[in-house]
């Protein structure tokens, strides 16, 4: 009997199990499983053009598996992406590759998002569907015209946020979505049946998604399947059964293969039961020659997109759009609306503050697209007049999220990440807890997402301490690359806001308050004061003895204070702290001008004081919380707390007295 001729798809599973063989770490089994339909969708059905990795029309290819990086770097590294060298494959998991353990976005060209914590994949490939489809709304299909496919496993479908994901793209009706479910009825630990019994393709049918199951290492049966997934109305699921570490000598189907090497003799095993005779990390131009072909099948389409573009009378505000850059006259109306702050001085809560910043900048940045997890109301993220994002054309510029603070957060990060959109979306502070791990990927991946998270203390009152949130500002602001302000009034609010939209590569989160606030910026300032993450508000009438340090709502209380100690005798100087991460990139001249010599230093704030360290030191005191709040109107609370004025005033003095 004749030895089985390689597939396109062995190449696949020889370079997966060879990479993890070598870096004795990974995961083969699920690359050498989907092999057979990777190669379908990436050799006949994907649009992509290997030779230009950020072609904007491609398709968005998600790995949501992420733990199976060796199947996207075997195809980026087989259909000739230039910077998936067989080098790289070699290094996988090693420093300095960009082969990294898990897909990471702006590391490896040809990777679309960053992937590994499962769930968030899918959940990210919603947000980029959504902002193909406003897009094409937008430009129109000659300019924007591609599809997403996500290739998830069963974790990604147990983690909850894929019921969120799944659940918003089948309200949107989010026609050029496909996923491609690897159904190998195997976990970690086991069998899918120690934890799952579930009917996925139920599921997937009741919210809304059109659903097929197919063998997935029958050719014919995934072709098909592709393309009736292209003529669907709504999202589409694929339900591909298939065994886990397929083509291995012994081990298929075994979960043993799913997070370890296959071991040096089941290797061999393998590469005889495939007919592989070659070396480790050596492919046979047999073998390269179709993938190649492969790689360049979408060329002539990139070609014709550019020559549609360069004809277009859209090309200078698509690329302007796709590159992140802003208009040209993007704070015209909110460097006015400021002028006029600091003119009447209004006083209201920083979330409507927000609200006013909006109304200037929405109809000025046209990338802009909002929302709220069915907290619009409350988050003042609606402009007026604004058309809702919604089937059937898909041009309206505010996104009803539902109550699903995960899965706007992850989709959020799919549109940044897709290009020509900036989205913002709000919720309550507290809830940034379910928010929080796409915010952290938002953050690794350096993405411009603003987070709007309003009720940000116990100043929201009677709701209690659910919703108070006391710990959240020093956790957040301990996430890298994370852009944390707490504004005090409206000019501080807008100025933080245009800093965030300046941040191309950074998530901003603005913690808003639901109680009134005074205005506390009454004069016109050169520079976004803002932007520097700390200033000095108030100056001291003589070589300060006091500097009390502040951010957002507690910004009033150190006035308050800093009069009557002034009026005391004491000299005291406020700086208000509206963004700790751009205050410790300024230089360090700058910082220990703003920190001050004097010897007492108060910090405030209605939050936990963790962190405070860095401005008022070890020696320094601090006026905030210390355990979860109460249920009761916010005055009441700020007293019953500790957080006045009063409280600051005895604490510096009893300082200066030590």
């Amino acid at each position: 009997m004749s030895a089985p001729q390689p597939t396109m798809a062995d190449a696949i599973r020889v370079l997966s199990m060879d990479a993890v063989e070598q870096a004795a770490s990974g995961h083969p089994g699920m690359p050498m499983g989907m092999a057979d339909v990777a190669t379908v969708l990436w050799s006949k059905f994907l649009k992509y053009d290997a030779a230009k990795p950020d072609w904007a029309d491609r398709d968005r290819f998600v790995l949501s598996a992420g733990h199976g990086s060796m199947l996207i770097y075997s195809l980026l590294h087989l259909t000739g992406f230039k910077a998936m060298t067989m080098e790289q494959l070699r290094n996988f998991r090693q420093w300095g590759s960009n082969t990294a353990g898990h897909p990471e976005y702006g590391h490896t060209p040809g990777v679309e998002t960053t992937t590994g914590p499962l769930g968030q994949g899918i959940a990210t490939a919603v947000g980029m569907a959504m902002a193909e489809r406003h897009l094409a709304a937008r430009f129109g299909a000659d300019l924007v015209d591609h599809r997403t496919w996500v290739l998830a496993g069963d974790g990604c479908l147990m983690e909850g946020v894929s019921h969120e994901a799944i659940s918003l793209a089948g309200r949107l009706k989010l026609a050029k979505l496909t996923v491609l479910w690897d159904d190998n009825n195997i976990t970690i630990d086991g069998p899918i049946t120690l934890s799952e019994t579930g009917d996925q393709m139920a599921r997937f049918k009741a919210a809304g998604w059109a659903v097929k199951a197919i063998d997935g290492h029958d050719a014919g049966q995934i072709r098909r399947a592709l393309a009736w997934a292209v003529k669907q109305d709504r999202p589409s699921l694929i339900a591909c059964r298939t065994k886990i570490g397929k083509g291995a000598a012994t081990l298929e189907g075994n979960h043993k293969t799913h997070g370890a090497a296959l071991g040096k003799d089941e290797v061999a095993a393998t590469r005889e039961k495939l007919g592989w005779p070659h070396e480790p990390f050596v492919v046979p131009e047999e073998a390269y020659k179709p993938w190649r072909a492969a790689g360049r099948r979408g060329r002539k389409l990139r070609r014709a997109w550019e020559a549609r573009l360069a004809a277009s009378p859209h090309r200078a505000v698509f690329e302007r759009a796709i590159k992140g850059e802003l208009p040209a006259d993007a704070f015209e109306r909110l460097d006015r609306h400021i002028a006029e702050a600091i003119a009447s001085k209004p006083a209201a809560a920083t979330r409507q503050h927000s609200g006013a910043a909006l109304d200037a900048l929405f109809p000025a940045i046209p990338e802009m697209v909002g929302g709220s997890a069915d907290l619009t109301g409350s988050n003042n993220t609606f402009v007026k007049n604004t058309q809702f994002f919604d089937a059937p054309d898909y041009a309206g510029r505010y996104v009803n999220y539902g109550v699903r603070e995960h899965g706007m957060a992850a989709a959020m990060n799919g549109m940044a990440l897709h290009g020509g959109i900036i989205p913002y979306g709000g919720t309550f502070l507290v809830f940034s807890d379910y928010s929080r791990p796409a915010i952290r990927l938002g953050a690794l991946m350096g993405v411009r997402v603003v987070h709007v998270m309003t009720h940000d203390s116990i100043g929201l009152g009677e709701d209690g301490p659910t919703h108070q949130p006391v710990e959240h500002l020093a956790s957040l602001r301990a996430m890298p690359n994370l852009l944390v302000f707490r504004p005090a009034d409206a000019v501080e609010t807008a100025e933080c806001w245009k800093a965030a939209l300046q941040a191309k590569a950074t998530p901003s989160l603005l913690a808003l308050s639901r109680q009134k606030v005074p205005a506390v910026r009454t004069e016109a300032a050169e520079e976004n004061l803002s932007a520097r993450g700390a200033y000095e508000l108030a100056a001291a009438s003589g070589p300060a003895k006091v500097s009390i340090f502040a951010s957002g709502t507690e910004v009033s209380i150190a006035l308050a204070a800093r009069e009557a100690l002034e009026a005391d005798g004491v000299p005291t100087r406020v700086v208000s702290t509206p963004c700790w991460e751009l205050f410790a990139a300024q230089p360090a001249r700058y910082r220990a001008q703003v920190i001050g010599k004097a010897p007492v230093r108060v910090a405030v704030e209605a939050a936990v004081g963790f962190g405070w360290e860095r401005f008022i030191g070890e020696d320094g005191v601090f006026v905030g919380m210390t355990s979860f709040g109460a249920s009761a109107p916010a005055e009441r609370l700020y007293k019953e707390f500790g957080i006045t004025a009063e409280a600051v005033v005895a604490a510096a003095k009893a300082k200066l007295g030590a």
